[in-house]
């Protein structure tokens, strides 16, 4: 089984639990498409910089966010699925976890998709 796409999410999760934006941004093509319920319905198309700025904002309100990857499933030669849950603490010093789903689409090394899952639920 061809492991680089595990070890490419692998190394995602790495830089997102560092906050480390910029070089999680630079895992992605230039433009990347992404669903994701914080982001509206449909797919939207999103920047490196746009990535880069909407982790920072998340990054302010829960400085200690984290990602504990529970299991990787590979799928064909483009495809990573990944069930993590998010984790942080607000200002106020309530927490939070949330289980989500990722399904990463991988081409030349790079993110061209990010479909994300979860129950956006509003307080």
């Amino acid at each position: 089984m061809d492991t680089k796409n595990v070890d490419l999410v692998n190394q995602y999760f790495e830089h997102f639990n560092n906050h480390e934006w910029h070089k999680m941004a630079e895992m992605y093509t230039e433009t990347a498409e992404f669903k994701d319920p914080s982001l509206g319905q449909g797919i939207l198309t999103q920047t490196r910089e746009q990535i880069v700025q909407k982790y920072s904002e998340l990054n302010e309100v829960f400085p200690d966010i984290n990602d504990k990857v529970i299991q990787i499933y590979p799928s064909g030669e483009k495809h990573v699925i990944v069930e993590f849950i998010s984790s942080g603490t607000a200002p106020d010093g309530s927490e939070f976890e949330l289980p989500i789903c990722t399904i990463f689409t991988i081409e030349n090394g790079k993110i061209i998709k990010d479909f994300t899952y979860y129950d956006n639920f509003e307080e």
